[in-house]
């Protein structure tokens, strides 16, 4: 089943059950969907597209939460970890950190990447295995340490 099928069923699923919180996430996310399709000038958006609209989501939240502590709104923090859970269910299983280094292993041999000079061809190698699983900052941080072991 696709993912917009999913996120369909699970509408429907979700207003038959009042289920408030995942009504507004799924129709947020249906919102954003609809918006990324329009912008690109595309009639639909595959899972891959799907995905990185989640993923887009699930980071806008994380960046509210963290504002949102700054200033002390603790009911809005968990507002906000309660649609982050309910989009993640939607986004493919997080990688350890352990799957990340192979990842990055990985993508260091196969574009024999020599140093820092690399690293946008690495990021590009590693960014749709990535997506979605793993915050971009952790990948590109661990991707510029990974670099500057093989020039010392």
């Amino acid at each position: 089943m696709s993912v917009r099928d999913r996120l369909n069923d699970d509408l429907k699923t979700a207003m038959r059950a009042k289920d408030n919180v995942r009504l507004t996430v799924i129709r947020g996310v249906k919102a954003a969907i609809l918006h990324a399709e329009t912008k690109n000038q595309r009639t639909t958006l595959e899972d891959d597209g799907i995905l990185q609209v989640l993923a887009k989501e699930v980071k806008e939240r994380r960046d509210a939460i963290i504002e949102f502590e700054r200033v002390g709104r603790p009911e809005l923090v968990a507002k906000l970890q309660q649609e982050i859970v309910v989009l993640q269910e939607y986004l493919p299983e997080p990688l350890s950190e352990t799957q990340l280094a192979h990842l990055i292993d990985e993508a260091l041999h196969s574009v024999e990447a020599r140093g820092p000079k690399d690293m946008g061809r690495v990021m590009g190698w590693l960014s749709p295995k990535t997506r979605g699983r793993v915050d971009g900052k952790i990948v590109s941080e661990a991707v510029r340490q990974a670099l500057a072991n093989r020039v010392q």
